[in-house]
Parts: structure tokens; sequence; C-alpha cells
């Protein structure tokens, strides 16, 4: 047994200055740079996160800008299987998350657990 939900969009940005992007972002979804937040960090702009809302985090990537969103889990190994039955598949394995395709052909990120909370909101699988 596992538990995921979703745990935020992040906007792909293939830009040289990722700050200018993070603010144009805070100011589209009025949403504040959250400077304090350990997210925020290199290439990687954290948004202030209201209370049991998604995270939203800006990041600079070398690829094309575009959006795609992470799901939090408890289990990341059963996570991926669980998705894999689905008809997603691995695209990559890093450290502490895989980055995964949907059969539809979107990438998106299984990651640890990173909002407070967890496991509210979260659907349990057998």
């Amino acid at each position: 047994m596992h538990r995921s939900r979703i745990n935020g969009i992040l906007i792909d940005c293939n830009v040289e200055d990722i700050h200018a992007a993070a603010r144009f972002w805070a100011e589209a979804l009025g949403r504040p740079i959250d400077p304090d937040h350990p997210g925020t960090r290199g290439n990687y702009v954290m948004l202030a996160t209201p209370p049991d809302e998604i995270a939203v985090q800006i990041q600079r990537v070398d690829h094309e800008s575009r959006i795609h969103l992470d799901i939090e889990t408890d289990d990341i190994p059963a996570e991926v299987a669980r998705l894999e039955k689905l008809g997603a598949t691995v695209d990559k394995l890093m450290e502490r998350w895989v980055v995964m395709r949907a059969p539809s052909g979107q990438r998106f990120c299984v990651v640890r657990v990173q909002r407070d909370g967890f496991p509210k909101g979260a659907t349990t699988w057998e």
C-alpha cells in the first residue's frame, strides 16, 4: 500500500534569467516569490503556496519551455510501477525522483513527499 497526490506544477523556462521569468509568473498567478523556501535555489524559484493548494515552481531548463506536473508519493518505486501499469514509461531515473512519460507523450515527475499535510488529499493505492 502507498499513497500519492499531485504536488505541484513546474514551469520549465529555457531562459538565461530565471528570476525575470519567476517575476512574470509571480505576477501572472498572483503568488509572490518565496525566497526563503528551500526549493528556491540555483535554477529553481518557488512561488508562495497558500494552504491546501499545490505548489508552483519556476525552473531554468536546457530543453524547450513547457509546463509539467509532479506527483508526490510516500513510495516512489510503488508509484512508478503503478503508473507503468497504466501505460507510462520511465524517461530518466534521477537521484531523488523519476521522470516519466504519459502514454500521450507528456513528461511528469514522481517525487518524494514535498508538501506539508501529506497524506491529506492523497489517494491510497493497494
